[in-house]
């Protein structure tokens, strides 16, 4: 792979001239636009359209060995059966082979702070401190400044991967990505006009979500899920199912193979050198709110797809009977685009993964920090529940799978434009459907080597090269 790195690397000195030339302070809106139109001559905006795997790709079964360096070995076939599942598991699982494949592909050089792994399940609802529920990519264990492309085309072929997955035919999932490339374009030309502040303070609420919803039954289907979860709470619904008592106090309750204390959970000195780093990362008024709150115990909990194997915990801290407060510690690891765009400034990748959920998130929450265990590994930490909204993406047919394109496009903008500068992307994709194009044929090819992909690794398991433990259907 030096080969891709040297030209990653180049194409980095690149970006990073671009970006300094469009955030050049006192430009107008007209000429950073140009600029970004100007791009068009640098890389045809239908050179996007193209997939086709270089003679030197990488192994797909490789690269999830590769992947797996670090993690849990216990936890690793529990990673491989969740990916042998089906081509849509496999791609949630597979940002490392996406990022090695994004590298190749062609870039304008402008940069803003990308998700790593923005496929359609990681667009979530959740409750701001104001207690409004937005909706924003939420997963961003992969986050760091590079090609605003890359993100872009990981969702698009997210759908496509997604609609054949649930039997939807092949004119919705190309219709789908097109929905969202055309929300994705039209909304950066949209916050390339706002003023700064305006922007800064713009999120996606229930108030801007329901009117865009013409369909009645799936506008009341959307308003009761947002009232049922804002009627949850953390000391009703999650504590009694995630905790038991122990000698008179409450602790988190095993529930193998997803939730178990392993021996070092279980080493009180470490752990508590790991909650004064997170505490003293926290800005001053919110850690007099967590001192409030006593600790009481921790587990690991298995989540996801794409997390299985790293160090995820489950901490939970009580103020007083039936006040609970539990705190979700994710191991956060070196991004998968860092070969490709650069290393992180920061030294811990929780701060990383922090500032990166701070700067595409239009809210955070106020319990999020970073810290580092006694091992080496880096965590950040924030709420395990706080209103969240997982969209059952799997049971979607052709008008939810349009509507939700039409969501994260807009709310894909949104993180970028926070970050970027909309003026030069909107100035690049223009008003034409070039790139809607484009990115509708780039995501079916790519949805295409996903299931060859995928076809390696179930053979990999069938052969014994990998040992997969399969989960029984829900």
């Amino acid at each position: 792979m030096t080969k891709r790195l040297s030209q990653s690397l180049q194409g980095l000195a690149q970006a990073t001239a671009v970006q300094l030339e469009a955030l050049t302070p006192h430009r107008s809106l007209a000429e950073r636009y140009a600029l970004g139109k100007r791009l068009r001559e640098k890389v045809p905006r239908k050179e996007h359209a193209v997939w086709k795997p270089p003679a030197d790709r990488p192994d797909p079964v490789q690269l999830v060995l590769e992947g797996n360096q670090g993690r849990i070995p216990e936890l690793l076939p529990l990673r491989h059966g969740r990916m042998v599942r089906s081509p849509f598991t496999f791609y949630r699982g597979a940002a490392l082979h996406m990022a090695v494949d994004l590298a190749m592909t062609p870039s304008t050089g402008v940069r803003v702070q990308c998700g790593g792994d923005a496929h359609l399940v990681n667009f979530r609802g959740f409750s701001t401190p104001e207690r409004r529920v937005i909706v924003a990519l939420n997963d961003l264990d992969e986050t760091l400044p590079a090609p605003w492309e890359w993100d872009v085309k990981r969702l698009a072929a997210s759908f496509v991967v997604a609609c054949r997955d649930n039997g939807l035919s092949a004119a919705t999932a190309t219709e789908a990505v097109r929905t969202c490339a055309q929300t994705y374009r039209r909304r950066m030309a949209e916050f390339s006009a706002m003023q700064v502040l305006d922007l800064w303070y713009y999120a996606l609420d229930a108030d801007k979500l329901f009117p865009t919803i013409q369909d009645p039954a799936i506008r009341a289907r959307a308003l009761a899920r947002v009232e049922k979860e804002r009627g949850r709470s953390v000391a009703e619904d999650l504590f009694p199912k995630l905790t038991g008592e122990k000698g008179g106090q409450p602790v988190i309750k095993d529930q193998h193979p997803l939730i178990y204390h392993p021996p070092y959970v279980k080493s009180l000195p470490k752990i508590k050198e790991v909650y004064a780093g997170y505490r003293a990362s926290l800005a001053p008024a919110h850690r007099m709110l967590l001192d409030r709150y006593e600790f009481k115990d921790a587990a690991l909990k298995v989540v996801g797809v794409g997390s299985v194997g790293t160090a995820c915990l489950v901490a939970l801290l009580m103020a007083g009977d039936g006040d609970p407060l539990v705190l979700q510690v994710k191991e956060a690891r070196a991004s998968v685009l860092e070969p490709f765009a650069g290393k992180s400034v920061y030294p811990n990748h929780g701060e990383r993964v922090v500032n990166g959920l701070r700067l595409m998130q239009p809210a955070s929450d106020i319990f999020l920090g970073w810290t580092q265990g006694a091992s080496g590994r880096h965590y950040y930490v924030r709420q395990l529940r706080d209103v969240k909204i997982i969209f059952a993406v799997e049971t979607y047919r052709k008008a939810e799978m349009l509507l939700f394109a039409q969501l994260c496009g807009w709310s894909l903008a949104l993180s970028h434009a926070r970050s970027g500068d909309p003026a030069v992307i909107s100035g690049y994709l223009g008003k034409s459907a070039a790139f809607d194009d484009a990115l509708a044929a780039f995501a079916v090819a790519y949805a295409d080597q996903t299931e060859k992909d995928h076809a390696v690794l179930r053979a990999a398991v069938r052969t014994g090269k990998l040992k997969a433990f399969l989960e029984e259907p829900k």
